[in-house]
């Protein structure tokens, strides 16, 4: 790809990847990059000068990523980056609520010593970047890095699964809450509390951190959406 914040990215090489994965890598972390922002149509020809690739690869493509939700197909329109309203915003939330807490429940059951050790390492590697100015990609990807560091911790198909399915979306809702201000810094100590839960192998303060966090994320993101939703005066 072009230097970040940038779209659209150089027409993809031929890697050992198949083509269509390539492709399916570069427009989903352009979403979620918010390169391609919500509301934003995809158009085949574009996408296919752009990448460089066939109109099959470019409509497996969006089909693919309409069935993780980040994108829809709307009649008579086309395709677009995915809206989320607040209603689904709101129950996304709920539902990381439960398995979050699942998750680190799970992790003081399940995971080593090593891995504790690198939960403890992701999150110092967050709270590093998350006053930066004008970051706020390097702290979506600090933040991903500690999720996924809890979720291969926690070692449950079921509930990776589950997580995987949800996880797209969050990153879009993550990138909202993270960008209100002053709320990076917030979640630094909310953050704080799950990891040393999770070293002292408290079951319960661990799940109610996660409850704390998730709920502090959901208050922050939907009052963004609702004031963004606001008509002008």
């Amino acid at each position: 790809m072009t230097a970040e914040g940038t779209w659209p990215p150089a027409p993809i090489g031929r890697v050992a990847a198949p083509l269509r994965d390539q492709v399916l890598d570069v427009v989903r972390q352009g979403i979620l990059d918010f390169r391609l922002r919500p509301g934003q149509r995809l158009i085949e020809r574009e996408l296919m000068e752009q990448l460089g690739v066939s109109r099959a690869t470019v409509r497996e493509v969006i089909a693919r990523l309409a069935s993780e939700g980040l994108v829809t197909n709307i009649p008579q329109r086309g395709a677009i980056v995915s809206v989320l309203t607040e209603e689904e915003a709101a129950d996304i939330y709920e539902m990381r609520v439960s398995l979050e807490a699942l998750a680190a429940h799970r992790f003081i059951e399940r995971a080593s010593q090593e891995k504790v050790a690198e939960l403890r390492a992701a999150f110092e590697a967050y709270a590093e970047v998350a006053p930066n100015e004008g970051g706020d990609r390097d702290r979506l990807r600090a933040k991903d890095g500690f999720y996924n560091v809890l979720f291969e911790g926690a070692a449950s198909g079921p509930l990776a699964e589950m997580l995987t399915m949800l996880q797209s979306r969050v990153r879009l809702l993550r990138w909202t809450s993270l960008s209100a201000p002053g709320r990076a810094q917030e979640t630094v100590e909310e953050i704080r509390a799950i990891v040393e839960a999770i070293e002292a192998k408290d079951t319960q303060a661990a799940t109610e951190a996660c409850a704390h966090h998730v709920r502090n994320a959901a208050s922050t993101a939907l009052a963004q959406m609702a004031e963004s939703s606001e008509p002008e005066v």
